[in-house]
């Protein structure tokens, strides 16, 4: 199961949906365009407004918040809650 922790600052994503094998994980797959998408279109507007790192899962630590950047950050969350809905034994998104 993918387990999404979302803090104020920062966004913890660990595990694996084992929704198929992996390389036809549908669900992984979506969660890995979803946020790869985001973290990109961050950098891309502002260089120093996240930190981003996936060793071991992806945990994203956001530093500098504005409107454009929140927006980014929630359009995400929202993607990733409505996975959840349609896959709910595959992803599990936790507000800490």
């Amino acid at each position: 199961m993918i387990k999404v922790n979302i803090k104020e600052k920062q966004i913890i994503i660990k595990g694996h949906a084992n929704y198929d094998e992996l390389g036809k994980d549908i669900v992984c797959a979506s969660v890995s365009s979803m946020v790869i998408t985001t973290v990109n279109a961050i950098l891309r507007i502002d260089n120093e407004a996240i930190r981003y790192s996936d060793d071991n899962g992806v945990i994203i630590d956001i530093i500098k918040s504005d409107e454009i950047i929140n927006k980014l950050i929630n359009n995400m969350i929202d993607l990733l809650e409505e996975l959840g809905k349609q896959y709910p034994k595959y992803i599990e998104i936790r507000r800490c």
